[in-house]
């Protein structure tokens, strides 16, 4: 299955060690999404669309609240690069 760049980007942060948080309003709906990376920075590249492509390609995943982290499919659609861990 062929992922954009897009995706590919952000798949590359969660292999890495990244998490996604979202950040909801009083509605319970998404307001902004927040990609931590492994040093503590955050990438603002992500928006809810590319988020959502790869909630239903089932390359992430969050468990108990917790914040998304990359599932098992995930790591099989990411291409490897030198500096990934």
């Amino acid at each position: 299955m062929d992922i954009s760049s897009a995706e590919q980007r952000i798949l590359h942060l969660l292999a890495q060690g990244g998490n996604i948080e979202l950040i909801r309003n009083n509605d319970r709906k998404i307001e902004t999404l927040r990609l931590n990376t492994r040093e503590g920075w955050i990438f603002s590249q992500i928006d809810i669309i590319t988020f959502r492509k790869l909630k239903r390609k089932r390359a992430i995943a969050s468990s108990g609240g917790k914040p998304y982290r990359i599932t098992s499919r995930g790591l099989e659609l990411v291409r490897s690069q030198l500096d990934n861990r």
